[in-house]
């Protein structure tokens, strides 16, 4: 997981609008403006409009954060290639981006009364002067950014639900996204009230000089859409361009109601004709395809809603990005999962926005699941930051479809860019482990298939099933990031907390059917994880290490996974064996690894170092009793005394610390004060930090910046806690 942009990346994780121009954004065409020019960053002022007043809505004023501040506010957050984000306190002013900085520009505009204010994005409209919707509050929960605004005696609330479905498939692999928006009087007298909604070309491409085309089509089935779609005219499947796909369709659907219309043309036309007239001319601009950056075709909605009381009017939205195939596996193409229930991808937005309605109620469940759940047993600060890690978590997978049976992929987003690297499932286990253990199973699928069937020649786990997302081509010939004690125990360690919360059936058809495997790695862990030589390990930005102490950890407790997956398989010898190796390495660790100053070092030859034994936390989710109470004390009395003001480092050589890895650490010493500690320090760099990406897992615990890494799945380690139970 080496951090190939950490050089050349913004410090803020953010990029100007392609071209570096702000021809149609006015003075807020970069996303983050306000912040790189506060960073000291020379930023280009761009040309000058015609003499308007536009150049940039007024400011909303500030607004309450419920129940954290997040540095990017999730959007619309459902897979790699979803993944929305808002890097700014207020919704207008600033553009949506994409996880890497990349403008996704959505844009929102309420006509009340016959006047517009903005309430979302940044656009420059000829000749008006938008006024800015004042924004009251932002509440975010696990599935859902809800936005609160009020102006000339309305109160618009805009929500973007991304849903999480644990255990349902068919609606989890759904690769849409919701937006909400409902408008009332709040002055006791009926307004006059229309709402603009566009999204521009540049969610379709990396490359804003590539050419897009597009269509509108109005959708029937269980709900009547209209939806208007665009995508590459030429598309490369299966590849990237900034990490955006450059193939698939983005498909923008409104539920059809009465005073609904539609347009799709140059973002200055439309937008002035939507708040000269209060209406669109349904109509689709004949030149196409073009490129996105030629006159900046946008995709535009208005919902004319008539006259607005103290009773709510509303308008339903989805965005989704649609592809076929989805991945290729060892040279085969995949589809996505969807196919294995809608022929078309009309078919699926239709069910989908007939089941909005059931969504909202299902996801508010799981929200508030969450939230009782993780504020009973770490605080409301714990409860804030499992809200903002669920949807990021999932948002980083997806479901495909292999011979008619679904699998998992996960993509290693903003480091190495790797498909399903094991040292990025491990880190995410505690989310699915709590929220969804048979997604477990199917991430484990095509992790266990390749080294079963598709050639990989090492005894020691994979590193991972390709290089670069989507294309998971394997590594036959044995060169990649190897990682052989760190990979070998993961895949040991998943596997057990899978079998754990499946059902016995399926749990020793699971460990007989892999058991081969499963012991191969076993076997490698005994002969090399009580010492490991000197190796890689998931945190290779602090570079090879020998005689490692965590990593011996994970090893052993790997040794003990294998206990219980032999149990499971019914091998009650192997199960004796392996226990009793991991008992016997486990005391020999100890006295290994103990210094003079009363914990645990770095590594057993390196005296008066130490680092966060973070790995301790898997002997507590599998209940293996190896590691002595003894150690746990000693180590958070110590980790109590190495402090700052944003966290605990990550080891003695560096201020720097990892989220995931601080809240493993926090649930495996739960009940020490170091875990509230823990706790309390992350939510403080993230409800704080300058650093406006999307939830960041490497950062520095005294600047309270981030050092690197950005929207990556491995929060869903945020859940470690709550998968211990009580």
């Amino acid at each position: 997981m080496t951090d190939h942009h950490a050089d050349a990346a913004h410090p803020f994780g953010l990029v100007p609008a392609p071209g570096g121009g702000l021809s149609r954004r006015g003075l807020l065409g970069w996303t983050g403006l306000a912040g790189l020019r506060t960073a000291g960053i020379s930023v280009p002022p761009g040309p000058t409009r015609p003499a308007t007043a536009s150049q940039g809505p007024p400011r909303a004023a500030s607004s309450g954060f419920d129940p954290i501040r997040p540095p990017a506010v999730p959007l619309a957050v459902r897979s790699p290639y979803l993944s929305a984000w808002l890097p700014a306190d207020t919704l207008a002013g600033s553009w949506p981006c994409f996880w890497t900085g990349r403008t996704t520009a959505m844009t929102g505009i309420a006509r009340i009364d016959g006047v517009p204010f903005l309430f979302l994005g940044a656009p420059g409209i000829p000749d008006v002067v938008l006024r800015g919707m004042v924004q009251r509050s932002l509440t975010v929960t696990a599935t859902r950014s809800e936005y609160v605004l009020e102006a000339a005696g309305v109160r618009l609330t805009l929500t973007f639900l991304s849903p999480v479905e644990p255990g349902d498939v068919r609606r989890q692999c759904v690769p849409l996204s919701y937006v909400t928006c409902a408008v009332r009087s709040l002055d006791g007298r009926e307004h006059s009230v229309g709402l603009y909604f566009d999204v521009s070309g540049e969610w379709a491409h990396g490359d804003s000089g590539s050419e897009i085309g597009w269509e509108q089509e109005r959708i029937t089935g269980p709900a009547s859409i209209t939806s208007l779609s665009f995508s590459p005219s030429r598309p490369d499947e299966l590849t990237e361009h900034g990490d955006m796909a450059s193939w698939g369709t983005v498909v923008w659907n409104a539920t059809e109601q009465p005073g609904l219309t539609w347009q799709i043309g140059a973002d200055t036309v439309v937008r002035s004709a939507a708040v000269a007239h209060g209406r669109l001319g349904n109509t689709s601009d004949a030149n196409q395809p073009r490129r996105i950056n030629d006159n900046w075709p946008v995709f535009a909605f208005h919902f004319d809603l008539g006259r607005v009381g103290r009773q709510d009017r509303s308008a339903l939205l989805s965005i989704g990005h649609v592809r076929e195939p989805a991945v290729r596996y060892l040279g085969t193409p995949l589809p996505p999962l969807w196919k294995s229930y809608w022929t078309r991808w009309q078919d699926m937005a239709s069910f989908f926005h007939a089941d909005a309605r059931p969504a909202q109620q299902r996801t508010a469940a799981l929200d508030e699941r969450i939230r009782r759940e993780a504020t009973a047993l770490a605080g409301p600060k714990y409860a804030a930051l499992c809200a903002l890690a669920l949807r990021q978590a999932y948002g980083g997978t997806e479901l495909v479809s292999r011979d008619g049976q679904p699998w998992a992929f996960l993509k290693e987003i903003s480091s190495d860019g790797n498909v399903s690297t094991v040292d990025v499932v491990y880190p995410a286990m505690p989310v699915f482990a709590y929220a969804d253990p048979e997604y477990l199973g199917l991430l484990l699928a095509p992790l266990l298939d390749y080294p079963e069937h598709g050639g990989w020649p090492q005894t020691f786990a994979e590193h991972d099933l390709g290089s670069s997302y989507p294309d998971a081509a394997g590594h036959n010939d044995g060169k990649e990031e190897d990682m052989p004690v760190e990979e070998s125990a993961n895949m040991l360690i998943v596997s057990a907390a899978y079998l754990a919360r499946t059902g016995k059936s399926r749990a020793t058809a699971f460990a007989k059917a892999h058991y081969p495997i499963l012991k191969r790695w076993a076997d490698y862990l005994t002969a090399n994880a009580l010492d490991p030589g000197n190796q890689n390990q998931t945190d290779d930005f602090t570079g090879w290490i020998a005689h490692s102490a965590n990593l011996a950890l994970k090893g052993i407790l790997g040794i003990g996974a294998m206990s219980q997956i032999a149990t499971a398989a019914g091998n009650a010898a192997d199960a004796a064996r392996y226990r009793s190796t991991a008992r016997d390495f486990i005391g020999q660790w100890a006295a290994k690894g103990q210094d003079a100053q009363k914990h645990l070092r770095l590594a057993y030859d390196q005296p008066g170092t130490w680092s966060l034994k973070y790995n301790g936390y898997p002997d507590r989710l599998l209940g293996l009793g190896l590691l002595p109470g003894s150690v746990a004390q000693e180590e958070a009395d110590w980790y109590l005394g190495q402090v700052n003001q944003f966290g605990v480092p990550l080891d003695d050589r560096h201020a720097y610390t990892k989220g995931d890895w601080e809240m493993w650490t926090a649930a495996w010493l739960a009940g020490h004060p170091v875990s509230d500690y823990l706790v309390g320090a992350l939510y403080d760099f993230v409800h704080t930090s300058p650093s406006r990406v999307p939830f960041t897992d490497w950062y520095d615990t005294v600047s309270n910046r981030q050092v690197g890494f950005q929207a990556r799945p491995v929060v869903g380690g945020v859940f470690a806690r709550l998968s211990l139970g009580r």
